[in-house]
Parts: C-alpha cells; structure tokens; sequence
C-alpha cells in the first residue's frame, strides 16, 4: 500500500522531485475539486510534498472564469485547512482555462499556456497529473482530446480517473477497453478514496507484519467477516440521483471492492449499497500474502493477488441478498417521499450480501457485507468473528452467560474515530468466577494523537505523483468484480425484487439479520464497544 512516514527528505532523492510539475483538474468547477482534489493538492503543497519550484495547477472546465474568479471560487475550502496568509501563496499557483472537453482546440492552448509558463524553470522536463473530476460519460472524449493536443513530451502522463467505472460487466468492459485503445495501465489511476483511508492502509500491516494474526487467518479459526458500511442520514433531496445507481452500486461494489458503478445505468431501479467498496476492503482482507507490500516494483505483487481473490468468490445470488427501502418514522420523511425519486420506486436504500470464496484458506466461511442509508448510526467496519475455543462451554460452565462462551472478534472500524480493537473474554473482578466481554483497543485519536493523519486523497495523489499503483484499481481488477455483481442486478430487474421497507433510524430490515444469522454470524447483545472520550 501507500508507504508511510514520507518525509520531504525522501521525496528529494526520487528524480520527480526536482522537475516540473502541472496538475491539470478536468471539472475544476465542480463539488468533488473544490471540496477534495484542491483541498488534497493544498495538504502536499504545505508539507513541502510537491516540487519547490516548478508547480503549475490548472483547472480546466466549460464555465467561462477568469484566474481570479477561480481562486476566490477554491479560497473558503482552503482557509478551513490554514491562515490566509498560507491560501494566498497557494493560490498563486492556480490558474484555470476554460473549454470544451472534447476540444482538442482548447485543451491544447492550455498545453501551451503551461509549456510558456514553465519555460522559466530550472528543469526541462514537465510532468503532467490529469485528474478527471468528471462523470463517466465524457471520460473517453476528453482523454482522447489530451492525447492529441494536451500531453507533456518531455515527462510522465498520469490519469486519475474517479469512478463510477461502468454500471455493469459490459459498460466497465468498454470503457477498459476505449481507455486502454488510449493509454496503457501504467498511465491510469483509477482513485477510490476509501482505499487511502488509514485503517485500510493499515490492513496489510496487521495481516502479516504480527506474528500472532497470520497463523489464525484461515476458516479454522475463523468463522464469519462482516463488512459494514451504515449511514444515519437518508437522500436528503438527492433521491433522483442516488435512484439511478442505489445501494449495491453505490457503496458495496464501490469501496468494499473498489469498484463503483454508474449512475446513469439503464437498471434504474437496482440502487444495491456500495458493494464494490465493500469489495475492495474484502480483497485486502482475504487475499494470499504478496512477495512484498513495499519497496520497488510492489505495486502489482499486490493487486496481482486482489485479482486471484475476487476471481475465487462465488458470484452474488439472490437467495442471500435481502434488499431494503426506508420509510418514514413519523419525524424523518422516507425514500418515496423525497420529491426527486420516481414514483413507486423499488430502489434498494439497504442492501446485505452473503458470499463465499471458493478457495483453501476460505471454503465455508461466510463474507457478509451490509450497507445502507437511514440506519441507527453512522459507522463503517470490518468486523471478523472467531470460532468458540473447543471444549470451552464445558469448562466454563455456569460462567454467566448462560454456558455460552462470547466469540472473539477482530474489529477495523474504518470511521467515525478509527479504531483496531479485538473483543476477548476475562475473568470479571470479584470473588465469583463470572465471563465477560472487554477489549484490547488501538483506539488512533488516542494513541497517535500527536501525529498527523492525512486526508485519504492526500495519501493517494502522492501516490500518483510517485508512480505508486497498488492503491488503484487495475482494469482486470475491476472486470472481476463486475463478473460477480452483474448476474445479481440482472436478477433483481428482471424479477423486480419488493425491497423490504424499514424504518429511518432502526438498523434496517429485520429479514437482513434472519439472513446472517442463518449465514452464522453471532450476535452478542450483552457487549457493545465505546470510543475512547480521552
């Protein structure tokens, strides 16, 4: 993954360092660039991780602005982060062109505006970053028009693209293909935030940098992984745009496999929680020890073993998927009752998925992933349960919970508060021999309070201006991912699945917890875990 404790030391060795650089912002008018993709380039320009000299960052959209227009546009998202005085040298390096972004016309007079501006520079070889903060539905258009008029002939050309990649196995196939007609893999970074989340990057570490978990990592010792992705607010007027990709596109296929899918798919009705997210987070997890997760050339060592672990899972079928829908809780208005979403919807606003991966290390234990929107809380996490010790129940009989021994877990809570906690059963303190639940807790606010936790797009343009790929996603990564979640949203549509409705604020269907419960999944009511107020 991304490699950690980066110092601008070591960054003066690496040959990008000490040449030019422009980051060229496609959509620079738009939400994501203004509230992440600057907010991100202003963190690497204050902790001295771009280029001292030589850095050029150019917006580039239809609207028609001036650079001064453009700047106070991008100021109020950066004087949250820093004084003013610190906004102002920053946004001297900001400039913004304008035009269409199939104009090979205006994309290339902005080339040469920045092949002019970089003329006075020390180093003659300008390295260009493209980031397309766009929707899908242009990204073919404009890469074809910077390959004709925009590249940098004399250092590297990187493409960030955001997802969604496709909304299905054929769509992600075509563009794969249009993008790769264009560009070859070492050119394309396709970005999911999620995967620059510290706890994510930390997943590997935990895995097989301790010599008490690897051991353990297997269906002998393991018997469930819960991926969680729960959001306590509902489409709050936003329904007609989350109605055309829903919940299994949005969040399960996005983050947890780091794929997501197209809000202008044609199954209109099939909004399944970002599962590929869920996905993504699961490859980490599950996936065979790479030859190195570190130092030279380790970026496809990594994902070479994503891609074997999608390619083992059983595709998605519908007898372990429970799809869910909110409704009003008499305060908090439900999913039809948002204006923007099309009457009688049947669009998933919950979604839980129980799969099985069909290899030695894995056979028979059950990956559950659950999203969805409106629920009792706000929380993302990767929550692995372990068998009860043999012979247990007879030793500890009469240990207070009713001879039930409470399954040990490992917990990654990915947010709110990033945490590392394992649930283990102790001796309660007193002269009675009574079994309760606590924990051994990493909580991060806690322990590494004095260091600095970098925004999770920081961490993953640093990696593109770098030339580090393990934290993106690979084409034959993503077509492997598609391959399990199509069959199902065919399924969905062609049946027209009734979601089952829930109320806002509860933790969504009650069909949802039969299903994993059945999947075998252990509930402990008698135990719930608390952030460190420290």
């Amino acid at each position: 993954m991304s490699e950690e404790n980066t110092t601008k030391a070591d960054l003066e060795l690496e040959t990008w360092y000490r040449q030019s650089l422009s980051v060229i912002v496609f959509g620079a008018s738009g939400d994501l660039a203004k509230k992440k993709t600057y907010p991100a380039l202003f963190d690497l320009w204050v902790e001295g991780m771009m280029p001292d000299e030589g850095v050029v960052i150019c917006g580039y959209a239809r609207s028609q602005k001036t650079d001064d227009e453009h700047r106070e546009q991008l100021r109020p998202w950066l004087l949250a982060k820093a004084q003013e005085d610190t906004v102002d040298e920053f946004l001297k390096l900001c400039v913004y062109k304008y035009g269409g972004y199939d104009s090979e016309e205006g994309i290339g007079k902005m080339s040469d505006a920045l092949i002019e501006t970089h003329k006075s520079d020390s180093s003659n070889v300008e390295n260009r970053v493209f980031y397309f903060a766009l929707p899908p539905s242009v990204f073919i258009q404009t890469a074809t028009s910077i390959k004709a008029a925009g590249l940098s002939s004399t250092g590297y050309n990187r493409f960030i693209v955001e997802k969604p990649f496709g909304h299905d196995t054929e769509s992600a196939l075509e563009m794969s293909k249009n993008l790769g007609a264009l560009f070859s893999e070492d050119h394309l970074y396709r970005i999911d935030h999620y995967l620059g989340k510290e706890i994510v990057q930390n997943m590997l570490i935990l895995r097989f940098g301790n010599a008490m978990f690897e051991p353990i990592w297997n269906r002998n010792y393991i018997k469930s992984v819960t991926f969680t992705f729960k959001e306590d607010i509902g489409t709050m007027g936003r329904g007609g745009y989350f109605d055309k990709s829903g919940i299994i596109r949005d969040i399960l296929q996005n983050h947890l496999m780091q794929v997501n899918i197209n809000t202008s798919m044609h199954m209109s009705n099939i909004s399944i929680p970002s599962y590929m997210n869920e996905l993504q987070v699961l490859s980490l997890v599950a996936m065979e020890p790479p030859v190195r997760i570190a130092g030279k050339d380790y970026s496809n060592f990594v994902r070479d073993e994503k891609v074997k672990l999608i390619k083992s899972i059983e595709p998605w079928k519908l007898e372990n998927t429970v799809l869910g829908q909110y409704v009003t809780n008499g305060k908090e208005p439900g999913y039809l009752d948002d204006e923007t979403v099309p009457e009688g919807s049947r669009c998933p606003t919950y979604a839980a998925v129980v799969m099985y991966i069909k290899n030695r290390r894995w056979d028979g234990v059950p990956f559950i992933m659950k999203a969805g929107k409106a629920l009792n809380e706000r929380k993302a996490e990767v929550r692995i349960q372990l068998h009860t010790p043999p012979g247990a129940v007879d030793m500890f009989g009469g240990c207070g919970y009713g001879c039930e021994i409470p399954h040990n877990e490992i917990v990654m809570r990915l947010q709110p508060k990033e945490a590392i906690y394992v649930k283990t059963n102790v001796k309660k303190p007193g002269l009675h021999t009574t079994l309760v639940t606590s924990e051994l807790d990493l909580s991060y606010h806690d322990r590494f309070s004095d260091s600095k936790n970098p925004e999770a797009y920081t961490r993953l343009i640093l990696d593109v201006l770098r030339g580090k790929q393990a934290t993106f996603v690979r084409d034959d990564e993503l077509l492997a991912a598609w391959e399990l979640v199509t069959p199902l949203l065919k399924e969905i549509e062609e049946k027209k699945v009734e979601p089952h409705l829930y109320k806002f604020g509860t933790r969504g269907p009650r069909e949802a917890d039969d299903l994993i419960k059945h999947a075998g999944y252990v509930y402990n009511a008698n135990y719930e875990w608390f952030p460190s107020e420290k």
